[in-house]
């Protein structure tokens, strides 16, 4: 273990920081394996090995890994369709799904591509996390309210808790109130107030001696992990593109948690490391039978706020988890109630409606590719990484369209004509320079001479300087004399190679 950034022993801090982190992990991963459509007691499978093992790999001494609510409804969504879930089908699935995300992310890592977690423009991720996000919430509002709904949806059954108080249970209520209470009231009282723990521990304590009638966690089996072999590997194929959204899409997670703390306290950050690391976390989850997991940011937050000094903490968490598996039935008697608010509890700052409103003022083009993105989010459930690619899908058509749009300035003295392109020139849009020209021309028979002035583009490639070449030498055919002049110094090369007789260049 003394790969762990070099660290022979722990200290004080990375015992006290891991330990705190488990005890708020054990609750959440819980909630967050019914997210994801798992017996809660698969959260907990899903934390110990994964959050031992990444610690092993991690670039960032201060990332936790486990279960995430993102990552949670991902799998949810892939799953969904193809087997019952809380079924045995159902939970095979999900740990194949895990395998396949691991070894993608290994594979990443090891091929030095940590980089793709940037290839997901800002206005794709902030559209898709608020998406994501209020289908979460939405998710866990039955369980708030402790409310049958009909399964017809994410948002409709949301809806149907919402506007049926006649069967709101308020005891469910109560509880849900008081873990809000402490988890956000407790902030307020100091930063390491551990709100998630305390509510659990007076859950199962009040419903346990209050014989509380709502819904509850139910039987825990209490068993150590059994090492999981046996992969429906018939799937593969349906689940190869939702592993590959989970991969990327996952990954933004813990990479701008990991991206963040190192920039604060200015250290060194190995993208590719990290990546090769949740692949590990995702391999170890896999065997464990469980499901994908990702980077926390709340759990991470918190393991920097207790003291954490190295990735030691990260492997104690991961290690207390496991130790404290055959003690899990005690949490039997916990209501669902409380598991719902949690998740709604971590969620909620996912939720990012003023940095889409700023998109409006800053670009409204990438403000399309944001509420498109949110939009086809909330329309594709459960199948959310579908969202993701409508959204790189308008990210690219932005960009395409922002390639081709140039504008061409015009002006006119004597018989000379000077025309300024405005933006990329490329051969999609030197057209619209050539159509300026001809345009003038024929309205200005006196023009003899054409000066193309480059100093407002900001790239010309070779294709566009081929095809600016044609032009030059169809106007010199007609006895037009023409000058290319502030060429910039990344387009001269391929201006010398297609556009003979530029000395002035």
């Amino acid at each position: 273990m003394d790969r762990l950034r070099g660290i022979p022993t722990p200290s004080a801090g990375d015992v006290i920081a891991g330990i705190s982190v488990a005890l708020v992990a054990i609750p959440q991963s819980l909630a967050y394996a019914e997210l994801a459509g798992l017996p809660a007691q698969f959260g907990l499978y899903a934390t110990a090995l994964p959050s031992l093992l990444a610690a092993i790999f991690v670039s960032s001494k201060y990332l936790q890994t486990g279960p995430v609510a993102l990552t949670a409804l991902l799998t949810f969504g892939a799953l969904e369709a193809l087997a019952e879930p809380f079924s045995v089908d159902y939970i095979s699935l999900a740990a194949l799904l895990a395998l396949l995300v691991g070894l993608m992310r290994v594979v990443l890592g090891l091929l030095r591509l940590g980089g793709v977690a940037y290839l997901l423009s800002e206005p794709v991720l902030m559209g898709f996390t608020t998406g994501a996000a209020i289908l979460i919430l939405s998710s866990q509002l039955p369980k708030v309210f402790d409310v049958a709904t009909d399964g017809d949806g994410v948002l409709q059954d949301a809806f149907q808790a919402l506007t049926s108080p006649a069967e709101w249970q308020w005891q469910a209520l109560a509880f849900s109130a008081m873990t809000f209470v402490l988890i956000f009231g407790g902030r307020r009282v100091h930063k390491l107030f551990p709100g998630v723990l305390v509510a659990v521990i007076v859950g199962v304590i009040v419903s346990g001696v209050g014989d509380y009638a709502g819904s509850i966690v139910g039987e825990l089996d209490g068993g150590f992990i059994s090492i999981n072999l046996d992969f429906p590997w018939d799937s593969t194929t349906d689940l190869l593109i939702p592993a590959f959204a989970i991969a990327l899409v996952g990954f933004a997670e813990p990479s701008s948690i990991a991206r963040t703390f190192a920039a604060e306290e200015r250290l060194p950050w190995n993208a590719n490391r990290e990546m090769f690391s949740q692949g590990v976390a995702n391999l170890a989850s896999a065997f464990s039978g469980a499901f994908p997991v990702g980077g926390s940011f709340s759990r991470s937050s918190l393991n920097r706020l207790a003291g954490a000094t190295s990735a030691w903490a990260g492997a104690i968490s991961g290690a207390f988890v496991l130790l404290a598996l055959p003690l899990t039935p005690m949490l039997e008697d916990l209501p669902r109630a409380i598991l719902g608010a949690i998740v709604v509890g971590a969620v909620l700052k996912l939720i990012n409606w003023r940095g889409l409103y700023g998109l409006l003022g800053q670009s409204r083009a990438q403000a399309i590719v944001g509420v498109g993105t949110l939009a086809a989010t909330l329309i594709s459930a459960p199948r959310v990484e579908r969202g993701v690619l409508v959204g790189i899908a308008l990210a690219l058509g932005v960009h395409l369209y922002r390639e081709m749009t140039v504008s061409a300035e015009s002006l006119r003295e004597h018989d000379t004509l000077r025309i300024t392109p405005h933006g990329v020139l490329w051969f999609a849009s030197v057209p619209r320079v050539e159509r300026s020209i001809r345009q003038e021309l024929a309205e200005h028979a006196e023009v003899s001479h054409v000066v193309v002035d480059l100093r407002a583009v900001s790239r010309l490639d070779y294709g566009g300087a081929a095809s600016l070449a044609r032009i030059v030498e169809e106007l010199r055919s007609a006895e037009v004399q023409v000058d290319i002049v502030n060429v910039n110094p990344g387009a001269r090369r391929g201006v010398h190679v297609h556009i003979e007789g530029l000395d002035d260049i």
